[in-house]
């Protein structure tokens, strides 16, 4: 019992420090938003077109709702562009401030305009992984399928970030699950290569194959078993053991002829080799250079278990 009250009595107290915390955010947004009022009234009367624009993009990324208002009412507009070529929305979409956006979608915000990457506010949404936003933009009409830097689709951004609920959204609107970006690489890619098993898992239901191939010859798997380094290990573990369970072939080589094993290998994914060791991944196989999975590892340990015996 008592230790049922030191825990309550911890979690009450965890409660208040995240209010307090969350009050003093709200403060500290207060504060600024009134600080930008303040130098605004006081520059108005000899304020130019651009200067208020300008202040537009401040109020939208310190999501000061009143004062965004006003300079909308005073003429600033929604077509305003920053240095990247970015409008009003995108800045709304990116600081996840869904109020703003609205704010700025009612007021005629042009929903699909893009920056000088090619960026929309729907690509900014999927990449910071604001749902609400993006469930906004995509039920306004939004464009699905426009790409932002290096042809990446807000699918594709979503896929990365690990947000299924907004890459199902996307989906359920027509976006290609297939597109390619500039370097060859679809949004399953992306899923794999940073363990996120529910999206490889949704994209693999519409018919992907799982042994495609894609630039340099690369499977999922390969791209799986040398993932993002700031993939969880448990999560990269569960994704190569999902993959192998439905039916991906394990000694397949790239290019370089190398296979998932040498991939694991030379990233220094000790679990992930291990895993494909017991899974009968070939450790004697070289690659076009004459390499075999232990020459690539710089782990002692690992290396004493890939070197055939």
């Amino acid at each position: 019992e008592i230790a049922v009250h030191r825990h309550l009595g911890f979690l009450c107290s965890v409660a208040i420090a995240l209010l307090s915390a969350a009050s003093a955010a709200r403060a500290a947004d207060s504060e600024r938003c009134q600080g930008l009022s303040r130098r605004f009234e006081i520059a108005k009367p000899q304020i130019t077109a651009i200067e208020v624009s300008l202040t537009l993009f401040s109020a939208v990324d310190g999501n000061c709702i009143d004062l965004a208002t006003k300079l909308l009412d005073q003429g600033a507009s929604v077509d305003a562009r920053d240095r990247l070529g970015a409008r009003p929305l995108s800045h709304a979409a990116r600081s996840g401030h869904l109020q703003m956006a609205d704010l700025l979608l009612a007021r005629g915000a042009p929903i699909d305009a893009r920056n000088l990457a090619g960026s929309t506010a729907l690509y900014f949404a999927a990449e910071g992984s604001h749902i609400s936003i993006a469930q906004r933009l995509i039920e306004r009409g939004a464009d699905v399928k426009l790409t932002g830097r290096s042809g990446i689709s807000p699918i594709a951004a979503a896929a990365y970030a690990g947000n299924d609920v907004i890459v199902e959204a996307l989906l359920a609107h027509g976006a290609d699950e297939r597109a390619p970006d500039e370097t060859g690489k679809p949004p399953i890619v992306y899923a794999a290569a940073g363990a996120r098993l529910d999206i490889v898992k949704r994209l693999l239901a519409r018919n992907i194959d799982i042994n495609a191939r894609y630039r340099n010859d690369l499977t999922l798997l390969m791209w799986a078993s040398g993932p993002d380094e700031q993939a969880p290990e448990a999560q990269e573990i569960k994704v190569v053991s999902y993959l192998l369970d439905a039916g991906a072939h394990i000694d397949d080589r790239d290019d370089r002829g190398r296979t998932a094993l040498m991939i694991a290998a030379e990233g220094g994914h000790a679990e992930i080799a291990n895993l494909l060791l017991a899974r009968g991944a070939d450790p004697s196989l070289k690659d076009k250079a004459g390499k075999r999975a232990a020459d690539l590892t710089v782990l002692s340990s690992l290396r004493e278990r890939l070197t055939p015996h």
